[in-house]
């Protein structure tokens, strides 16, 4: 199983996530990554954790003032990238761009979308995995795979029916070890999540709980 912790823009140290990440995935053999701000990826590499962007934008070098270029995050230190979060959503189109440009740079790349349908749409594009979150569960305390298996087992077969080279992440209100369990068992071969770690007031025994029963 892969952990893709997301920092979105929450008030958290991230070093200090991203030190207990790279600790616990060393002690586990789990492999985990952090996602932070774009102006943090540096900062975050440099502590040795997998280190991700949260976005890339569908353009190469050039006059595109406030993008996010793929060559820069790679070159401060991220190896992946998020695209089409359900908090920044792009169109089919950019999508499909965002993947070309993290491709160009070396990034792997992880698609999210909202239901099965989605999954399937944007694994048509070959990223190397995609991730399914319902925008109503994120955040929240019950996680997809307890409040909707069929959502999980759906978007698995979604994918597989396009690429079965696709992995496929489950995301929206993860936070337990209980957790990553019951995403595997449905099929996901990683885990994207942000305040079950983000905003736990110790993010190493909340990496602890996670991987617990791996």
């Amino acid at each position: 199983m892969f952990i893709l912790v997301n920092l979105k823009a929450y008030p958290c140290d991230p070093i200090e996530v991203a030190t207990a990440a790279r600790d616990v995935a060393e002690e586990s053999g789990v492999r985990i990554a952090v996602s932070p701000q774009a102006a943090d990826i540096s900062r975050v590499a440099d502590t040795g954790v997998e280190t991700w962007a949260q976005h890339v934008d569908p353009n190469d070098y050039g006059s595109h003032t406030g993008s996010t270029l793929a060559e820069a995050v790679a070159e401060a230190g991220a190896v992946g990238t998020l695209i089409n979060h359900s908090e920044n959503r792009l169109k089919l189109a950019d999508i499909d761009g965002s993947i070309q440009a993290a491709e160009r740079a070396g990034l792997e790349t992880c698609v999210c979308g909202n239901n099965p349908g989605q999954i399937g749409a944007v694994a048509a594009l070959g990223p190397d995995s995609v991730a399914v979150e319902p925008p109503e569960l994120i955040g929240g305390d019950v996680s997809v795979a307890t409040a909707d298996p069929g959502i999980v087992t759906d978007a698995v077969d979604s994918a597989a029916n396009v690429d079965e080279d696709v992995d496929v992440y489950c995301g929206a209100g993860i936070s337990t070890g209980d957790d990553v369990v019951t995403a595997e068992e449905l099929g996901a071969s990683g885990i994207l999540l942000a305040s079950g770690v983000a905003k736990a007031d110790d993010p190493r025994a909340a990496l602890e709980d996670l991987v617990s029963g791996l």
